[in-house]
């Protein structure tokens, strides 16, 4: 066992590493002394020819080198790399009086936050949120709200027929009323809005779009009238536009509605004395309701001697359009930044 040599080279460890090094010098050194023909190494590979009895002290003696060599390695490596670390953080010193770099992003979308507006708004007022399929069946679309095979109204409505004319898009979120009512099996007071996609055979324009979001909401219970839809829809009308915002009711027609109305503001702009947003009327329609029609109360299991109840929709980018002066209901599908923009500064006013 040569017990000089493993004191030679413990002695050329240490007097190495207290030289100045660089990290380049430093990986040499590894591979020198414990590579695959480091020194340390083959000194491991001479343990075959130690004697039995001084293996265990040879052992000993290696295992305290190695140990030796990597404490050295690892405590220069470590003060090169602060040192080299430190180094750069003076060359790279960073002036932070200076601007950052703003980054374009998006912002929520403006028809979003609208009806999320609403939903709090009704929410707040006892009704539930409810949502509905948006491939819908005939019986539910039309049949069940009134609107039997062959009437007009299925017309007026340029459906998308998806199946025989028994399958479609939903035209409108009246189906998920009929669904909610059918839940209830002509027991339960029922107050709910649906805010959902619809879709019509239209062209794209300024003013119209083949999909569009409504918001419908019923209410069916014991003893409702007209005076309960107007203080409804006042109460929406003075949230949305402000509380100096006045209503009114319009006589109108629909098939699920029985009487039915359309429902007007104030002119926000004009404050009624005229101009092109009202169309010079002071007035300006913003969704139609009604009492719903006895008919719609009997298909979906309510009794309509002792149930009543009223219905309205909402178009969702007519309201925001009217809310926030945009012009365009394409813009609510566009993916432009710079629109994106304005939507995030028209909602933090």
């Amino acid at each position: 066992m040569n017990k000089q040599e493993i004191k030679s080279i413990k002695d050329e460890i240490e007097k190495i590493f207290n030289q100045e090094l660089s990290m380049s010098k430093l990986n040499d050194l590894k591979v020198e002394y414990l590579g695959k023909n480091g020194k340390i190494t083959e000194l491991s590979k001479m343990m075959k020819d130690v004697s039995a009895e001084d293996k265990k002290e040879y052992g000993l003696l290696l295992n305290e080198l190695r140990n030796e060599f990597n404490t050295l390695f690892e405590e220069y490596k470590n003060k090169l790399e602060e040192s080299l670390l430190s180094e750069k953080l003076q060359q790279e010193k960073i002036d932070i009086s200076l601007p950052g770099i703003q980054v374009p992003v998006g912002a929520p979308n403006i028809l979003e936050h609208v009806i999320e507006e609403i939903e709090e708004l009704f929410m707040s007022m006892g009704y539930d949120v409810v949502d509905g399929p948006e491939i819908e069946e005939d019986k539910y679309n039309f049949e069940l709200l009134n609107i039997p095979k062959g009437h007009p109204a299925r017309d007026a409505q340029d459906t998308f027929y998806i199946e025989d004319e028994n399958i479609l898009l939903r035209s409108q979120t009246s189906p998920v009323q009929v669904r909610t009512m059918l839940k209830g099996k002509g027991e339960v007071p029922i107050r709910m809005i649906c805010p959902g996609k619809t879709y019509r055979r239209d062209d794209d324009d300024a003013t119209h779009s083949h999909q569009f979001m409504q918001i419908e909401g019923l209410l069916v219970d014991k003893n409702i009238s007209l005076c309960d839809l107007k203080g409804t829809f006042d109460t929406v009308a003075k949230k949305l536009f402000g509380p100096d915002c006045e209503t009114r009711f319009r006589p109108s027609y629909y098939q699920f509605t029985e009487p039915s109305v359309e429902t007007d503001i104030s002119c926000f702009n004009c404050h009624g004395k005229g101009c092109s947003i009202c169309k010079n009327t002071g007035w300006i329609t913003v969704s139609g309701a009604g009492m719903v029609h006895p008919n719609v109360l009997r298909n979906c299991g309510y009794d309509p001697k002792v149930w009543s109840g009223f219905a309205f929709g909402f178009g969702a980018e007519r309201l925001a359009m009217l809310k926030y002066g945009i012009n365009d209901i394409r813009t609510f599908y566009m993916t432009d930044l710079r629109e994106a923009k304005v939507f995030d500064r028209k909602e933090s006013e």
